[in-house]
């Protein structure tokens, strides 16, 4: 069971002070995050691409090869690449890059992206929004696969047996595909064989069983070893000493980072009541004590399948002495509880089978 932390490098309007913190010392703050989370035996990072004010990390590439030579262990990923509206062969240089400084901890997290500033930026049309992702998805792939690569789409320039490098050091470069839930993304996932991630930020883990189910069958029936595939699972999230605590420090910023989005797109205010159902423990929201949050991680790992989980925090801007807090417990409390039970849990599982 990997653990690890996503962060989108917010840089939202702190809601004690009314403060904006630059992008320049975000971005610093988040290489140190990132060091923290490598330190304390977290599995995994991802930096989360956007092209707005309010995030800092338009490439996130670029930041996690600044903790790269200051990490040893930890696996560094996008959380997700932007993939409609960014060029295949750039990403895939970016990532290479990545993967030779840290010597093979690179992964390409792939998604369409829930937020649409890139495609006027870079001159794409939002009607071509999913034929982006599905031809440029196809070109990664290959890239991925060879050297050498000959390729023709409707969108991008041709490519007639060209080189792409750097080449990674992993063989291949791991590269995810990362949904919001939508059944079209898990079959492709499955078909293609390709680990898949999942944001499960509202309602409960266990609707999301039947798409993680969906996704193993596809796999199974296109001929994939399933044992080898991962599933994984990104989810708010803030760990504190005390439950009570972490509930009271979390919320401020979580509130006012999902009505700010919520205004954007609709949704219900969001308010003390809608938090509190999210974090009981059938909820979406992994906010508690060390114990609390290790305890509905491996209730995800049992009941959904979940083989990764990924702490989104925090939402919105905090103090970074807090996120470094919640960093270092999830860390040295939270991951070894998770890590002791799911081994002790699997042996008995396969025990069970060996006898039935």
């Amino acid at each position: 069971m990997e653990i690890g932390i996503t962060s989108f490098v917010e840089t939202t309007p702190d809601v004690q002070t009314g403060e904006v913190m630059s992008h320049a010392q975000r971005l610093r703050e988040v290489v140190e995050e990132i060091v923290l989370a490598d330190q304390v035996g977290l599995d995994v990072f991802g930096i989360g691409e956007h092209h707005r004010k309010d995030y800092a990390a338009s490439s996130p590439a670029m930041v996690l090869s600044a903790a790269a030579p200051l990490t040893k262990r930890i696996r560094l990923t996008s959380a997700v690449t932007v993939l409609s509206s960014a060029d295949p062969v750039r990403v895939f240089q970016d990532f290479a890059t990545l993967d030779g400084i840290s010597n093979g901890r690179a992964e390409i997290m792939a998604g369409r992206g829930s937020f649409i500033e890139s495609f006027p930026l870079f001159g794409y049309d939002l009607n071509d929004y999913d034929e982006l992702f599905d031809e440029h998805l196809e070109l990664l792939l290959k890239i991925q696969a060879s050297e050498k690569v000959t390729w023709r789409g409707g969108h991008r320039p041709a490519i007639q047996n060209l080189g792409v490098y750097p080449r990674p050091v992993q063989n291949p470069l791991p590269i995810w595909i990362g949904s919001g839930g939508n059944q079209e993304s898990v079959v492709r996932a499955g078909l293609l064989g390709l680990p898949l991630m999942l944001a499960i930020i509202g309602g409960s883990p266990r609707q999301f069983a039947p798409l993680v189910q969906l996704y193993k069958k596809v796999a199974t029936h296109a001929g994939h070893d399933v044992s080898r595939l991962t599933v994984g699972s990104h989810s708010l999230g803030f760990v504190a000493e005390d439950t009570e605590l972490a509930a009271d420090t979390f919320f401020p910023s979580t509130q006012a980072g999902m009505n700010k989005i919520g205004r954007e797109r609709g949704w219900a205010h969001y308010n003390r009541a809608s938090f509190d159902a999210a974090r009981s423990f059938e909820g979406a929201l992994y906010v508690g004590d060390p114990e609390t949050v290790a305890q509905k991680i491996i209730h995800l790992r049992k009941h959904v399948g979940m083989t990764r989980f990924m702490m989104y925090v925090p939402i919105s801007t905090m103090p970074h002495d807090q996120v470094m807090r919640a960093i270092e417990l999830l860390g040295t409390e939270v991951a070894p509880r998770v890590r002791e039970e799911i081994t002790k849990w699997e042996a008995e599982t396969q025990q069970e089978s060996t006898f039935a």
